[in-house]
């Protein structure tokens, strides 16, 4: 470790003195330079663009078991341990998720639906539970609000809208992009909170013509919707929360949702499988 620290830094500092600095000979260390490359560090060094290459990918946000995973979907055989190593000497860190925080708030006296999910977060077919909710992220002009509509069966967002505006337009069009996306069936249980666009008679309209059953969080209790606010506590961690305008912000959120976390984002509830690649592998049991 000491002669490649020595070989990496030898541009800024003379060799001789980084030898006389950590106690080697300069012999031993030009004698180390000119050895040929072992098989193993060969291996190590492909191993580092490939290790590095899914931590690009993944927006920085893998650690050691979701870098080795991915490498084994790839066919590379590799220990975590090694990994685990290569990740260190790169400097390559996985991102922790940070605790959500809930904004929800209804406003006056709504009629609401009785909480049916009751923190059931599994499902055993696409189209049985959808949970909704939104969030709140910023642009230079103020605030911009975030639905999403998320399928517990694969955790895949099957639909999302973004507006300068918190209101029942905005959850009505990720609301429409799910079911255009999926065309769901009788059966489904549709979960959100009791804020005021969930309760409108707009969106209950909606969930009621299609036979949409209608469950909702008790009042103040985040962890009746947890799924989706940890996935918006993700994104935000990921993507980001702050975003140069609502263009830039539609475009980026675009790539996030559909392009990666949709399509390949492993995710640990499901095998670590992306959603789209869980329900294609589960396609003829769900069918």
């Amino acid at each position: 470790m000491r002669y490649a620290f020595i070989l990496s830094e030898k541009a800024v500092f003379k060799a001789s003195r980084l030898c006389r600095v950590l106690g080697v000979s300069r012999s031993g260390f030009y004698a180390w330079c000119s050895r040929p490359e072992s098989q193993r560090e060969r291996e190590d060094r492909k191993l580092r663009v490939l290790v590095r290459e899914v931590h690009e990918r993944s927006r920085r946000a893998y650690g050691s078991p979701r870098v080795h995973k991915a490498l084994l979907t790839q066919g590379l055989f590799v220990g975590r341990n090694r990994v685990m190593r290569l990740m260190r000497q790169e400097g390559l860190r996985g991102r922790p998720k940070k605790r959500y925080r809930r904004m929800v708030e209804s406003e006056g006296e709504q009629i609401v639906a009785p909480n049916l999910l009751a923190q059931r977060f599994e499902a055993t077919r696409p189209n049985e539970r959808w949970v909704s909710d939104t969030t709140e992220l910023l642009v230079p002009s103020g605030r911009l609000f975030l639905a999403a509509v998320m399928d517990l069966y694969s955790r895949f967002v099957v639909g999302w809208s973004v507006s300068a505006v918190n209101d029942r337009h905005l959850v009505l069009r990720a609301l429409d992009m799910a079911l255009r996306r999926r065309c769901p069936g009788a059966g489904l249980l549709h979960h959100s909170d009791q804020g005021s666009p969930y309760t409108s008679e707009d969106y209950q309209g909606v969930l009621s013509a299609r036979g949409i059953t209608c469950s909702m969080s008790r009042r103040g209790n985040c962890y009746d919707n947890a799924v989706i606010e940890s996935w918006f506590s993700t994104l935000k961690f990921e993507q980001g929360e702050r975003f140069e305008s609502m263009s830039v912000a539609k475009t980026e959120l675009f790539d996030y949702i559909e392009v990666f976390y949709n399509q390949e984002r492993m995710h640990s509830s499901i095998g670590d499988l992306s959603p789209a690649e869980f329900e294609r592998r589960n396609h003829h049991r769900a069918a």
